[in-house]
């Protein structure tokens, strides 16, 4: 059985459209290939349709693998999730206690990560040392240019 993943209600809709787009548009532009590659003559020497048929079958196989994804899924339900601690989707303000510098992430699920909009997956080293923290805690991490300390500001939900 596959393993349970958590989302947010957004998160579970980009990927149910991701689905429907490699079913409904890029499925049959790859079947259009192999029609036009098989039309070219011998298939034993014929590149397009090798290619083709390539593609297909890492379509095929995209498309199970978000499939098994989206059965597997869970939506996570925000309303009873406790906001006095860094949890799955809190928005966390933290303050680097050396440089003073000010950064607010959203700890969310791995495949909802998205650092331009200040989104960390919860296995990141960053939001593995907030989990369970609460405002005012100092919490010291381990990051790429070594150990950090961070005092934890504030703690919302979008």
């Amino acid at each position: 059985m596959a393993e349970i993943e958590y989302f947010t209600q957004a998160g579970l809709q980009k990927l149910k459209d991701e689905l429907d787009r490699l079913i409904l548009v890029e499925r049959p532009k790859v079947v259009q290939a192999i029609a036009e590659a098989r039309d070219k003559g011998d298939l034993s020497e014929n590149a397009e349709y090798d290619a083709a048929k390539e593609a297909q079958q890492h379509l095929e196989m995209k498309i199970v693998e978000l499939q098994q994804l989206i059965m597997s899924a869970r939506v996570l339900d925000e309303s009873k999730m406790d906001t006095s601690k860094a949890l799955l989707l809190s928005t966390v303000k933290i303050k680097n206690m050396k440089t003073n510098a000010i950064m607010s992430y959203t700890l969310v699920p791995e495949k909802e990560a998205d650092l331009k909009n200040h989104k960390i997956s919860v296995t990141s080293p960053i939001a593995k040392g907030l989990l369970g923290k609460s405002v005012g805690d100092q919490v010291e991490i381990q990051v790429p240019a070594g150990k950090v300390m961070f005092e934890i500001i504030e703690i919302t939900r979008q």
